[in-house]
């Protein structure tokens, strides 16, 4: 094995391309400027040509640099992402604006990347719904009954087995079930705060969030976070000086929609700054990561104001509606309330999940849909961008991030474009999409936008529908 096989095979280029992205972060390279040479890293490093050649390829895919015809790399400049100046509390008002895009008919569409559903075209699944037809037929020969908190003995059992899988500590007795992740998500709001308080989120923040603080009448903050690395701590204590935050809710893994993963030492600094207020960690994207995951908040709380939630939404079938958290020091809150609302959960769902997760066939399925979503992540990108750069005025304009776990990918595209709009003359040509207006309060991210690429099929397929969006963002430029 040649001395450049070696380095590769050791994942030097990982290092590499972690040294180029902190100077860049530091401030030590500005937009546009000219990064150091392959042949100058090779040397200060000690690696391979070919691995400083990786490391820069991998930077440019993920959006941190670009490259120039014999001149080498560049600074992708990042002064289009949206600002957050003087962020205040906000009353959100957004049903109105997604009601438009969550009763959009789905039909047979050209290119399917709006709404974040997983792909169900897989073995695993059938099996799924020849489970549920078997315990539909069962249950006509059982009693009537509830199916009370914390749910289904085997389900919650399956479920702890997925968590600790996950790398959270658990005892089958934390366990509360839930009908989805957003219900659970609701719980621990209403555990936590009361109307009129405060609750720091992302932004960008997915849409449903903001819509069910809005049903409970909090009041947003609006925290400006990396469309990489998540939610910007120092903004978070800032803001944590200024207003009485109750209540913190966050993705630290492959947030929707950007799909930034919150690195470890955000991760820390965040239990630290946050001090005694409670978080809400969602994790429903968590298993679907294309490396090693990092350690879930919940895992580093000592404390147990860390409330856990995470459902089979993203891995399995969004349909199905079974979640669950871990609510730490607010799980007799959180139990009562969910007695008190719904009086129990689905017994047929639930019973039936919970033999199908006895089978083994969850884990393999998840394998499985992690290679493919990043197969479909990384072919998307490529194709998109190679489109997007056929747009002279679109040159160093726009981002495109592709992200290490998920099925989510972030367009940010010069400030002025209206996605909305765009939004509307893709739906004419069987595109779905989604707009960036609906992930925050303020209309901040109208020009950025939103894929889900689960359901991609092939290049054959996407690429002209690719194309005829690319025409469509050029006339909007």
């Amino acid at each position: 094995m040649g001395t450049d096989e070696r380095d590769i095979t050791h994942n030097k280029y990982l290092v590499v391309e972690q040294y180029v992205r902190s100077a860049i972060q530091s401030g030590l390279f500005q937009h546009d400027e000219r990064l150091p040479s392959i042949r100058r890293l090779q040397q200060e490093l000690s690696v391979s040509k070919n691995t400083v050649i990786r490391a820069y390829q991998e930077l440019e895919a993920q959006g941190w640099v670009y490259s120039v015809e014999r001149s080498g790399y560049r600074v992708k400049p990042v002064a289009i992402a949206p600002e957050h100046a003087h962020a205040k509390p906000t009353k959100v008002d957004l049903l109105s604006v997604c009601k438009e895009f969550l009763t959009y008919p789905h039909e047979k569409e050209q290119l399917p990347t709006g709404s974040a559903h997983p792909n169900i075209d897989a073995p695993a699944i059938k099996s799924l719904y020849a489970e549920i037809g078997r315990h539909s037929r069962r249950q006509s020969q059982l009693p009537s009954h509830y199916q009370l908190p914390p749910g289904d003995t085997l389900l919650v059992k399956q479920l702890a087995k997925i968590t600790a899988d996950l790398g959270v500590p658990v005892q089958l007795s934390e366990i509360i079930t839930t009908h989805g992740a957003q219900q659970a998500i609701s719980l621990a709001l209403r555990a936590t705060t009361v109307t009129g308080d405060i609750v720091a989120v992302e932004s960008p923040c997915y849409f449903g969030n903001l819509l069910l603080l809005e049903s409970l009448g909090l009041n947003v903050l609006e925290i400006p976070s990396c469309p990489k690395t998540g939610m910007e701590i120092d903004a978070l204590a800032k803001a944590m000086e200024e207003w009485p935050i109750k209540a913190i809710l966050v993705t630290p893994n492959f947030t929707n929609p950007t799909g930034a993963t919150m690195t470890l030492e955000k991760r820390l600094a965040l239990l630290q700054v946050s001090h005694d207020v409670p978080i809400i960690e969602d994790d429903v994207f968590g298993a679907l990561s294309f490396d090693a995951p990092l350690p879930s908040l919940k895992s580093l709380d000592s404390k147990g104001r860390v409330i856990y939630v995470n459902s089979l939404s993203k891995t399995l079938d969004s349909r199905l509606r079974i979640g669950w958290l871990l609510a730490g020091r607010y799980h007799d809150q959180v139990e009562k309330r969910l007695l008190c609302d719904s009086m129990g959960s689905l017994n047929l769902m639930q019973s039936a999940v919970a033999s199908f997760l006895t089978t083994g066939k969850y884990r393999a399925h998840t394998a499985r849909m992690r290679r493919q979503y990043q197969c479909h992540s990384k072919r998307f990108h490529t194709m998109l961008s190679k489109a997007l750069n056929q747009i002279p005025a679109l040159e160093n304009r726009y981002q495109l991030h592709l992200n290490q776990g998920s099925f989510l990918l972030w367009l940010i595209l010069p400030e002025g474009v209206d996605s909305h709009a765009l939004y509307l003359d893709c739906r004419k040509e069987k595109i779905s999409l989604l707009p960036g207006t609906v992930f925050g309060t303020h209309n901040q991210y109208q020009h950025c936008v939103r894929f889900c690429v689960a359901n991609f099929t092939s290049d054959h397929d996407w690429q002209p529908a690719i194309n005829t969006l690319v025409r469509l963002i050029a006339r909007h430029l």
